[in-house]
């Protein structure tokens, strides 16, 4: 049967054409009249010739392939920047507070049940009151002591670099922020009080004192290792920061330079570059 007969025999009856247009229509021939249907049936005009549908079909395709190719080439584009998910277990990870409180919070509430014989081990009952009183006072105690780790985000590139490129003092801050701590006001409290010199001539007042709010390991343009602390200071400006610049620097020195960026809203960033190399590290 020929193109023609072919398109003879289908003008007067209903048939489906290939989806194409938008997500949701559908094209359909009925009487020579060419509808689409969406929301509601509505009469547009006369069917497309073949060749029309036929080119319609293949841009369509063509587009699709650029769609599906597209992540590709940004996922190549980001994977030197891909973060390194922390999910190693780690002691410093763990609150002694919680543990305390744990421990303590049942061998009190076992001690009391099997004092008055609701449950058994009468005879266990005094030890278990003895031990857990304590244990539960001191979870207490630590846990109103208690400063929580502040969130690192660790690319994949920075953390090949760590081990040769930052300094020791780099290496024992990130330590320092990164797990509990107990008794200290905020993290790095020593640093902060030295650099802004609180309540002395020149200085700031601590209740306008910066807060870590998080930390980053990058890489520079230049290929060096870079740790960057992000601070919060709803009282502070960019130029509290920069004139401070060179007391960043002396502080967390030797081997490290101090830059100071301005982030979004109320954050700071002080970033410590260390000027260790790859190449120096691997000669010495």
């Amino acid at each position: 049967m020929s193109f023609a007969g072919a398109a003879a025999a289908a003008a007067g009856a209903t048939c489906s054409l290939p989806r194409f247009g938008r997500a949701g229509e559908i094209a359909v021939v009925h009487s020579n009249l060419f509808w689409r249907r969406s929301v509601g049936p509505r009469f547009l005009s006369r069917p497309p010739p073949a060749s029309a549908r036929l080119r319609r079909g293949k841009l369509v395709l063509v587009a699709s392939a650029a769609e599906s190719t597209q992540p590709a080439s940004s996922s190549s584009t980001a994977a030197g920047k891909a973060i390194v998910p922390d999910s190693g277990f780690s002691i410093s990870k763990v609150s002694f507070g919680v543990i305390g409180l744990a421990v303590g919070g049942s061998l009190l509430s076992y001690g009391f049940g099997a004092y008055f014989s609701i449950l058994p081990g009468s005879e266990w009952s005094a030890i278990m009151l003895t031990y857990g009183f304590p244990l539960a006072i001191i979870g207490m105690a630590l846990k109103y002591a208690e400063l929580k780790p502040v969130p690192c985000i660790t690319y994949s590139d920075a953390e090949a670099l760590r081990e040769k490129c930052a300094t020791p003092i780099l290496k024992q801050v990130r330590s320092d922020v990164t797990r509990f701590r107990y008794g200290d006001e905020q993290h790095l409290d020593e640093a902060l009080k030295r650099i802004f010199q609180y309540g002395l001539g020149g200085g700031i007042s601590r209740r306008n004192a910066p807060t870590l709010q998080m930390m980053r390991e990058e890489v520079t343009e230049d290929g060096k290792y870079c740790l960057v602390l992000v601070f919060e200071a709803k009282a502070l400006k960019l130029s509290d920061f920069e004139q401070r610049q060179a007391k960043f620097t002396s502080f967390f020195g030797p081997g490290i330079v101090a830059e100071i960026r301005n982030g979004e809203g109320d954050l700071y960033e002080v970033c410590l570059i260390s000027q260790t190399t790859s190449e120096s590290s691997s000669q010495s």
